[in-house]
């Protein structure tokens, strides 16, 4: 065994293993040469033209970090690799196969850019082209680690479980600054691939700066690989970024060891940052030693003496190259900024599924189609709670749906702490119903992985309030198909239960909190009342073609109001239609949840002729069932457990102020929980949540108005 020692920009030296492989061919290096001098030319030009003229808003340069990329695109060529990138990997999207006309088309935000005008340039994706599928960016540092980890882990499934060799020896590769490892997102995705054991790199460009901030205050003593040493399962390769063979060497190395192996590894190189975090940073953190030091260690310089050493080329012959190239990059920002601009009003299109089939994810872009549904009651059997009527939805899903799976916190062994996945692990398998580590983030960033390489994941989330430490990934992937101009797309139904329950309430497990979800971008939300509507909208979720939140409340998970006949396989509700629960002509009530029954005891109590409306869906909602109603009673009253400011009753009430105002004979009236967290104690409780005996009171006094 031979050992490599290197010091570069780091106090402490380490060491790695080398063994004999094959070495890159001369074409191949003069392709990786033309992507590094590329990039470069496009970064100078837009430094140096297009951010000084105002054409390019947001420039991010990719100086330094070129090599490394460059040999790393070119040995992702599997056909099912997939890489998360961040807003300096520029070099190795080009790798991969963007054009130089779209490099330049995206921070020009013209129509011909990858997005379409709709996100700054460097947030990159990239379908298909050179055998690796860059996975759509985010502009969230460390957000790239969790969705890397979910399409390794769907390696994995699509080998051993779907039975599909094309994916064997595929490899995940996640991209990141040494920034990025003080994320949650890095933890929560390291966490995952080593205790899973899955085909992913952590491929880390360490200058030793986040923006200005130094190495030494993103991990301890600087040096993440020598923090990582005790991980097991984790290959950790350590070496100078810019030294040409060395990089090509252990890079690819590294890469087939993870194809041959399937276990991850960490690729830690050392870069030199020659530019400033962005355009508009002057590095005045810098010292003049420092910045010195940077071009020193410029890896296109050590590349032209590479090729001069190894007789690649001569002097003239670089200098060709160097003109070729330039001439190619010019060429291609001169048809960029010819381009039109994007159409105005494509701004509104692309944010839910509208027919347009994408090149990833979910599985309509790999031509697959759920079996068709029925909205015909065929009920059978006894009485069941709407916790079991999710259990059936689940298992006939998954039995008729080889790409369904189902995981989160305690879903296999105990079958959920709420028991809506007791013995789907026993029936369908381990690799299918599973157990994940306590991370809301590595839950639903592994999910969004997942759907990209065409699952149906059904993550849970055991408890509303649990979920706030996804919120990056949940924005991430509600905005990803409108984000990549309908190229990508992550489906996927996300279970949690809201509200408070039968038993108690409490600050953290009684969140009902759905406005939030109607105000996230990208994300359709139902909330059923009864065992029927919880079957027909899972399942509808479930086939269908957006992420969606499915909210089961607590308190009629198990309880009477809930229950009802399972009504059949293939029973299916369509998404933003309300459900009349009532009918009546004095006063119209807009409800969802447990407050359907609230309401419907508070009628009785009260002797009103109200007409209930149960949305059942408040992404979409029934806009027209509701202003229909209202235009019959010309009042109406609004019931949310969720708080009162901004809460959806507010957006209800706009809207009907706003579209049937001439018909109103009173105000329309909300109820809702105050804005207080929901109490622990029962009689604090019940004062806190909206009260049968106050919605009686309120429908008479509004009945009478």
């Amino acid at each position: 065994m031979q050992i490599y020692h290197v010091k570069f920009a780091v106090d402490t030296a380490y060491t790695i293993e080398i063994s004999t492989h094959r070495v890159m061919k001369k074409s191949e290096w003069l392709s990786v040469a033309r992507t590094i001098l590329a990039s470069r030319r496009i970064d100078e030009i837009e430094e140096q033209e297009l951010a000084p003229s105002g054409e390019v808003t947001y420039q991010f340069s990719a100086k330094g970090h070129e090599l490394i990329q460059a040999v790393l695109a070119a040995n992702l060529t599997h056909g099912k690799d997939a890489a998360t990138v961040y807003y300096r990997s520029r070099p190795f999207v080009l790798g991969a196969g963007m054009s130089y006309e779209e490099a330049f088309a995206g921070p020009l935000a013209r129509a011909g850019s990858r997005n379409g005008g709709r996100d700054i340039g460097v947030v990159h994706h990239l379908p298909n082209r050179n055998g690796v599928t860059v996975l759509p960016a985010s502009g969230d540092v460390g957000a790239q680690y969790t969705p890397c980890v979910g399409w390794a882990q769907s390696i994995r499934y699509r080998t051993e479980v779907l039975g599909d060799d094309t994916w064997k020896g595929a490899v995940a590769v996640a991209m990141g600054g040494d920034g990025s490892t003080a994320t949650n997102g890095f933890w929560a995705a390291l966490n995952i691939a080593t205790t899973q054991k899955l085909p992913m790199i952590f491929f880390i460009e360490d200058n030793q700066l986040g923006i200005s901030v130094p190495g030494s205050m993103q991990t301890p003593g600087g040096n993440i690989s020598t923090n990582l040493a005790s991980f097991t399962h984790l290959r950790i390769v350590e070496f100078d970024g810019t030294v040409p063979d060395e990089a090509a060497r252990l890079i690819e190395k590294t890469v087939e060891h993870v194809r041959s192996t399937g276990l991850p590894a960490l690729i830690h190189a050392h870069v030199p940052r020659i530019c400033g975090h962005s355009g508009a940073d002057n590095q005045s953190y810098k010292t003049d030693e420092q910045k010195q030091l940077d071009r020193e260690h410029d890896p296109v310089d050590r590349l032209r003496d590479f090729f001069l050493r190894k007789s690649y080329l001569d002097e003239a012959g670089w200098e060709e190259l160097l003109a070729e190239v330039d001439a190619e990059v010019r060429a291609a920002a001169e048809a960029a900024r010819a381009q039109p601009e994007p159409d105005p009003h494509g701004a509104f299109s692309k944010v839910f599924f509208d027919g347009t089939i994408p090149k990833h994810g979910g599985t309509l872009a790999e031509g697959l189609t759920a079996g068709a549904g029925s909205d015909q009651l065929q009920e059978e059997g006894p009485r069941i709670n709407l916790i079991e009527a999710v259990k059936r939805t689940l298992d006939h899903e998954l039995s008729v749906n080889p790409r369904l799976l189902v995981f989160g916190e305690d879903v296999g062994v105990k079958g959920g702490v709420h028991g809506a996945t007791v013995d789907l692990q026993v029936k369908h398998g381990v690799q299918r119903v599973f157990d994940t580590s306590l991370s809301e983030e590595g839950i639903i960033g592994r999910a969004a992985g997942m759907a990209l390489a065409g699952l149906m994941p059904v993550p849970e989330i055991q408890f509303r309030k649990y979920l706030d430490p996804a919120t990056e990934q949940i924005n991430d992937t509600g905005t990803l198909r409108w984000r990549t101009n309908g190229d990508f797309a992550a489906p996927m139904v996300v279970r949690i239960p809201i509200g408070y329950s039968k038993r108690t309430g409490d600050p953290w497990h009684s969140v009902s909190g759905e406005a939030i979800f109607a105000h996230t971008i990208g994300w359709r939300v139902a909330i059923p009342s009864n065992a029927h509507d919880a079957v027909g909208l899972l399942r509808t979720a479930l086939r269908e073609h957006d992420p969606t939140f499915f909210l089961e409340h607590r308190d009629i998970q198990d309880t009477k109001p809930g229950r009802g006949k399972y009504p059949g396989d293939h029973y299916m509700i369509p998404f933003g239609v309300a459900r009349r629960h009532r009918a009546g002509s004095a006063v119209t009530v807009v409800c969802w949840g447990e407050m359907v029954h609230r309401v419907s005891e508070a009628t009785e109590r009260s002797g009103v002729d109200a007409d209930i409306l149960d949305l059942r869906t408040i992404v979409p909602w029934d806009k027209d069932a509701v202003l229909e109603s209202v235009r019959s009673t010309n009042r109406c009253l609004i019931v949310h457990e969720d708080g009162w400011t901004c809460g959806f009753g507010a957006e209800i009430a706009a809207t009907i102020a706003e579209d049937a105002f001439d018909v109103l004979d009173a105000p329309v009236v909300r109820i809702a929980t105050p804005d207080v967290p929901i109490p622990y104690n029962k009689g604090m409780m019940q004062e806190v949540i909206p009260s049968v005996e106050r919605i009686a009171q309120e429908l008479q006094r509004l009945s009478t108005y």
